[in-house]
């Protein structure tokens, strides 16, 4: 590992799955490097799968097998920065069609726990607005919404 800061995840022993499904899911991901454990640990036996390396849309991640001590939560998320409703749509029904699941204002969970904001960048667009009650209007639309319809922001802005 090269990186000076690097984002250490959890799993109970699913870290490489994870990893695989990031690097085959979103642009710029991939996984570095598979490190089995030199020993027995707490959660494992030597020879298991102990840290995987691996990047999310160019973040240096680190997952490790540490066990069922700890869960994930929205504490945390990985914010995707969308162009468009395809492209939108696509990464809401990887993550939440891979047994995740959907929250709101364009928040999902993938399976192994970990938040997902997926955010069109013309939300953002529409709630920074100048004009305050254009942006009020969207954001009012936003709340009401799983997975974010640009279509339907858009019009909330418009009035």
């Amino acid at each position: 590992m090269t990186h000076k800061n690097t984002v250490c995840l959890w799993y109970n022993g699913t870290a490489l799955e994870a990893a695989t499904f990031y690097a085959e899911t979103f642009p710029d991901s991939f996984v570095e490097a598979v490190h089995h454990a030199p020993g027995d640990y707490p959660s494992g036996t030597r020879g298991d799968v102990l840290t995987v390396e691996f990047s999310v849309m160019g973040i240096p991640c680190l997952g490790l097998n540490g066990g069922p001590a700890f869960t994930h939560d929205e504490a945390f998320s990985f914010q995707v920065a969308t162009d468009d409703q395809a492209e939108t749509d696509r990464l809401w029904a990887a993550i939440v069609g891979n047994g995740g699941q959907e929250s709101a204002c364009g928040w999902c969970r993938d399976r192994w726990g970990i938040s997902w904001q997926i955010t069109p960048r013309a939300l953002v667009a529409a709630i920074t607005d100048p004009d305050r009650a254009a942006a009020k209007r969207a954001f009012e639309a936003m709340m009401t919404m799983g997975k974010i319809d640009i279509a339907a922001i858009e019009a909330a802005f418009r009035g």
